[in-house]
């Protein structure tokens, strides 16, 4: 397995590359951007013009992409799958829906080709220091066989068989997700009061109220005001909506996941495009008219 081919080459895939050509792998990379391309050639990488070209002669095919949509679109296109060597393993680290990636391996399968799949969490920073949380839904030789080379991008979990990762991650997005709205009402809550929003969080850190939104994405990307956490609001709000629809696909009535989707929703709508997903908590303050920071509290 020395040879990868990496399809998406964004925010998340580039550092992940560099990981494995720093441990050793040669890594064949595609990208739409030629901005991605040319950093992966800087990184040592090989750079291809096609998805199908990346994954010729390749052992493992990483794929970091956006959505099961481009996932299918990408894997089962004619060119690729010529491409796709006998005993060749695929490992989807995108955020894809996990009843698709069931389908998905099925017809896989049917042509000699193993899926496994294996989203993250962890964020930039994970990805560039290598402390991912890999969350992988295989078959225990397909497991075995995926670590070896995901060992070098983070902690590597054995969720369940196929799917149990991608719906692992979908659950932990809205669960993340739920925790960063309502951490940011409370904060803004407490500001208002008159309580400064760094004490707020030291005491909270202390505390049963504490989260990965108060000891992470609070003090590192609201505070300072660079809601540059490297995930975008659209995306999680995707991965929101996996979540509660697979829910009511195993019959779970997801009453919370369902309201905080919504609200996200109005998020999105409200903020540009591009928004990281740590602008939620300035929304949460501009809908509530609320200032956070200890200069608004006169």
């Amino acid at each position: 397995m020395s040879t990868v081919a990496f399809i998406g080459l964004g925010n998340m895939g580039s550092p992940m590359a560099r990981r494995l050509i720093d441990a050793g792998y040669e890594v064949r990379g595609f990208d739409l951007s030629d901005d991605a391309r040319a950093g992966l050639v800087d990184a040592s990488g090989l750079a291809f013009e096609s998805p199908a070209e990346a994954i010729a002669g390749a052992s493992t095919v990483i794929l970091m992409l956006p959505n099961s949509n481009i996932v299918e679109s990408v894997i089962t296109d004619t060119e690729v799958t010529a491409a796709i060597d006998d005993d060749t393993m695929v490992i989807d680290m995108s955020s894809s829906e996990p009843l698709r990636t069931k389908a998905l391996e099925q017809l896989l399968a049917s042509a000699g080709v193993r899926l496994v799949d294996a989203p993250v969490s962890g964020g930039v920073k994970g990805a560039e220091t290598g402390t991912l949380t890999i969350m992988v839904g295989a078959n225990d030789q397909d497991f075995d066989r995926a670590s070896e080379v995901l060992r070098h991008l983070g902690t590597v979990r054995h969720a369940g068989q196929v799917g149990a990762g991608h719906a692992a991650k979908a659950l932990n997005n809205l669960m993340s997700a739920t925790h960063l709205l309502v951490s940011s009402e409370a904060i803004h809550t407490g500001c208002r009061f008159g309580i400064d929003p760094e004490l707020l969080l030291q005491i909270v850190n202390g505390s049963s109220g504490r989260s990965g939104s108060t000891e992470n994405k609070w003090p590192n990307f609201i505070l300072p005001e660079t809601y540059d956490s490297g995930f975008a609001l659209k995306l999680m709000v995707k991965d929101m909506k996996i979540a509660v629809e697979l829910a009511n696909q195993v019959g779970i009535e997801a009453a919370l996941g369902n309201s905080a989707v919504e609200l996200w929703e109005q998020a999105a709508h409200a903020l540009p495009d591009t928004a990281d997903h740590t602008e939620i908590a300035r929304w949460v303050s501009e809908m509530s008219n609320l200032g956070y920071g200890a200069q608004h509290l006169d």
